[in-house]
């Protein structure tokens, strides 16, 4: 499959790298900012308000490796750095969606307000199940 090429005007080509953190030029005052945290790994993603992806990163993408990538410091390191862009993109309040039942769900949080960045609201979305899967039979024995 290999890496996409994208043809520049002067008629060069450069490889399109897999970067940390995707990040989009446009100016946006407000947006969602949606933390999705599991036991292994912490994803944060930074949208406009109609849903488009400005940018992203995740605890993996940043170095971190193994049981490291379920830890707080490192979903506060995701959030500061993600902070940092959306000041470039001139971001001034955003939502708050967290899903999933993570150690990096508050830290993620914690580490986009130090970048001096409004929370307006924060919504839990974590799926719930209503009465789980069926049980197992009881062992005859």
């Amino acid at each position: 499959m290999g890496k996409k090429r994208i043809a520049k005007s002067g008629g060069e080509e450069s490889k399109a790298s897999s970067g940390a953190v995707a990040f989009s030029k446009k100016r946006v005052d407000n947006g969602t900012l949606y933390v999705q945290s599991t036991y292994n790994n912490t994803k944060v993603v930074l949208a406009d308000a109609k849903g488009n992806t400005l940018a992203w990163s995740s605890s993996g993408s940043i170095g971190f490796k193994g049981a490291k990538k379920g830890t707080p410091f490192a979903a506060a390191k995701i959030g500061e750095t993600l902070g940092a862009k959306a000041q470039t993109i001139g971001m001034k309040e955003v939502d708050v969606v967290v899903k999933g039942v993570g150690s990096g769900r508050e830290s993620a949080i914690r580490g986009f307000i130090s970048k001096g960045i409004v929370i307006n609201t924060i919504k839990d979305v974590t799926p719930v199940p209503h009465n789980g899967p069926r049980p197992k039979k009881p062992r005859r024995v």
